[in-house]
């Protein structure tokens, strides 16, 4: 190439818009109705009640921020149960890795957030604008009152299901009908502004504007999941050994020698990222099926086979091209890789469970302080103190006793509280000072430091829960 050549426009080209025409089938039907449950899921999720009790928010997913809780109907995690957390995005990365091994890009495909809301974009788009070539038209005509009021029509319902799906998003991080009227009185905090404009305006820009772009150059996705395919993984090709050569089918001198494929470009008129899958596998291909029901829509009105294009593996390549039946969906699924992943992602799955039911509804943390480490009483006693955190994660006040171990020892006392004996309120945390005496001559008071444990009694459940710690002697020093 000369040096001439080497210009920017040369080396790169603009954007050429995809207008997918309409098409119904199997896979178009899946799409509509996974569209539907996502969408209904995402926005109205936070307006289902939940009753907690006059002390908590009656929502029934509500991730509280200002309390540091998430709440998921009758389970409540508190900031140090966040393994939780830790554990479903475990599960959520190796159920990831699952799918894509065993149906390539699934996710993207059908349930990814980008491919859901352009597929609710290009929806908005066709019922105002049209089928394809009715869209293609309207982009080569030139700007008249026709095309302007077109335009302004569907940038305002994409504008409007932008605002509802940033809208839709705070509701998760506060009580939604309180936030609801704040927004609209003005009365809410800015950053509640603030958020729904950010997700508005990525929204409107990401699923109307720049659509199929989002997934070949901003997400990392495509390049990350050729690792977790082989030649067993279930995604879309062409049967190329029975398509080709391509050609119209006419009543012509060598029309016999033509192969399935009639070249009306039907798959790449349906696909959302204007790929021709008669090409091979690409970076660009989500797997979304579409051009499946096209291809099978176009045989049945020519009288041959559906499956010219289909989801298949590309081991069965070799076994079709000799003649042979592909093998069963189920050997390609259930491999070792695939079971492998299953068996981590349930492992986890089963922890999280156990985890969740065995969890005790108080706990206690300890501090000791260390400025002074100990202090030396008057009678010789030794005495340690600490910062003893108790939490409260019933619905309702109780009433909390703290004792020591070896009690024959030492000597307990809760700033406070008669007979260390105090109340929590419901679904809180109660920081006390508590002190630990060691009596002149003993062991405790005379080693450097001395293992005990601090017991936390609710005395209405007759529940306990305990804290190892260590008590500091004189010789310390």
């Amino acid at each position: 190439m000369s040096s001439t050549d080497q210009t920017p426009d040369r080396l790169y080209t603009a954007r050429e818009p995809i207008f997918p025409r309409r098409v119904s089938g199997k896979f178009r039907t899946i799409r509509w109705w996974l569209l539907a449950i996502c969408l209904g899921i995402y926005y109205l999720l936070p307006w289902i009640r939940w009753d907690r009790g006059p002390n908590l928010p009656d929502q029934a997913v509500l991730i509280d921020l200002a309390n540091r809780r998430f709440f998921f109907f009758w389970i409540e995690i508190w900031p140090h149960e966040f393994y939780f957390v830790a554990g479903l995005l475990i599960m959520a990365g190796l159920g990831l890795f699952l799918f894509t091994s065993a149906l390539g890009r699934v996710w993207c495909g059908y349930f990814c957030p980008q491919t859901v809301w352009t597929d609710l974009f290009i929806l908005t788009e066709r019922w105002i604008e049209g089928d394809r070539n009715k869209r293609v038209k309207l982009w080569n005509a030139k700007w008249d009152f026709h095309k302007t009021r077109l335009r302004l029509t569907k940038w305002t319902l994409w504008l409007a299901i932008s605002v509802a799906t940033g809208g839709a998003w705070v509701f998760y991080f506060a009580d939604a009908p309180t936030l609801l009227w704040n927004l609209f009185t003005l009365q809410a905090h800015p950053v509640a502004y603030s958020t729904i404009l950010v997700l508005t305006l990525t929204t409107l820009i990401l699923g109307g504007f720049m659509r199929e772009q989002v997934c070949i150059y901003m997400c990392p996705w495509p390049r990350i999941q050729a690792a977790m395919m082989d030649e067993d993984t279930i995604t879309i090709g062409y049967r190329d050994w029975r398509g080709e050569p391509r050609g119209k089918h006419r009543k012509a001198e060598g029309a016999e020698a033509l192969g399935d494929c009639i070249d009306c470009f039907a798959c790449v008129n349906v696909c959302p990222m204007g790929i021709d899958i008669r090409d091979g596998q690409q970076l660009a291909c989500i797997t979304c099926g579409l051009c499946i029901d096209a291809c099978d829509e176009v045989m049945e009105k020519i009288g041959k086979p559906r499956g010219l294009i289909d989801y298949m593996a590309l081991s069965d390549e070799t076994r079709e091209r000799a003649g042979a039946a592909p093998r069963s969906i189920w050997t390609h699924v259930f491999r070792v890789r695939t079971i492998l992943y299953t068996a981590l992602w349930s492992a986890v799955g089963v922890g999280l469970v156990v985890a969740l039911f065995i969890r005790s509804e108080i706990d206690m943390t300890v501090s000791p302080i260390r400025n002074p480490i100990f202090v030396t009483l008057s009678d010789g006693s030794i005495r340690n103190s600490y910062e003893v955190r108790v939490r409260n994660m019933h619905g309702e006040a109780r009433d909390f006793a703290i004792s020591v171990t070896p009690d024959d020892i030492f000597k307990l006392e809760v700033e406070g509280a008669e007979s260390g004996v105090f109340t929590v309120p419901p679904d809180a945390t109660e920081l006390k000072r508590v002190y630990v005496v060691a009596p002149p001559g003993t062991d405790p008071a005379e080693a450097q430091s001395t293992g005990l444990r601090l017991w936390l009694k609710d005395i209405a459940a007759d529940e306990q829960a305990f804290t190892d710690t260590v008590f500091n002697g004189k010789s310390l020093r």
